[in-house]
């Protein structure tokens, strides 16, 4: 009698077992377009890190608004220098190095990558960026405050990124790429002593103070005299950060 009690739990246990496989088989396929689950959710964590983010795309609505103040302002220039930046800055992280760093990033910004390179030195921990691959650079928007002008870049970013420790991978993945997005700052400063001070940059001429309405104006247009005209040497890329849920 026992034996006929275990028998019949046992079938009973591999018909659930069946039911079970089948009912995850459907949804795999209907999740993942496949039986195998594990395979839907490699396929899954393929075609995500596969798939650049999208960006806040704004440089047609922004770029007539800066060119208003600075006409010499060539996006296309500055969008390269931005993406080099941003590329050279994740690189100086990885090797811990941060004379990687482009020499056209401001102080601000290698002061913020010598800083990530310290608290990984003092974790004793290392963060790789391998692959870095930017697919597309955006300006997001332009807002003009505390004496600077200032670009609001967007990139969407892909790498294989992980961390070490003692030579073991602690988080991240070396097999799947990470796609994200970057914010970056593209910071003009018209008179350094001004914009220190909290004014507004470029509001008047240096010699008459008249009210400068071209912020990217070679001479003031009621006296004649001199104003520092726009050069890619003043622009900077002051700041850069990872978007998340603290930051969009």
């Amino acid at each position: 009698m026992g034996l006929i009690i275990a028998a019949v739990i046992l079938a009973a246990i591999a018909a659930g077992v069946i039911i079970v496989r089948h009912k995850v088989r459907n949804v795999s396929n209907q999740l993942f377009g496949t039986p195998d689950i594990v395979e839907g959710i490699n396929r899954v964590r393929e075609d995500v890190s596969e798939t650049p983010k999208s960006v806040s795309g704004m440089t047609r609505l922004m770029e007539p608004q800066i060119k208003r103040d600075f006409p010499e302002f060539m996006w296309e220039q500055f969008k390269g220098m931005a993406e080099r930046i941003l590329a050279s800055a994740l690189i100086a992280i990885s090797s811990n190095d941060i004379s990687m760093v482009d020499r056209q990033a401001s102080d601000e910004l290698k002061e913020k990558v010598r800083g990530r390179i310290e608290m990984n030195e003092a974790a004793d921990v290392r963060e790789h960026y391998d692959n870095v691959h930017i697919y597309q650079t955006e300006i997001s928007n332009y807002v003009k405050r505390d004496g600077k002008c200032i670009v609001n870049i967007q990139s969407a970013v892909g790498y294989y990124y992980y961390k070490t420790k003692d030579g073991k991978i602690i988080s991240g993945d070396k097999e799947y790429m990470k796609q994200t997005k970057y914010n970056m700052e593209l910071v003009y400063i018209q008179n350094p002593d001004i914009a220190g001070a909290g004014n507004a940059v470029g509001t008047t001429c240096p010699n008459c103070g008249a009210p400068i309405t071209n912020l990217g104006a070679k001479r003031c247009e009621y006296c004649g005299s001199a104003v520092e005209s726009i050069n890619i040497k003043v622009w900077s890329l002051h700041n850069f950060y990872e978007v998340d849920y603290n930051h969009i």
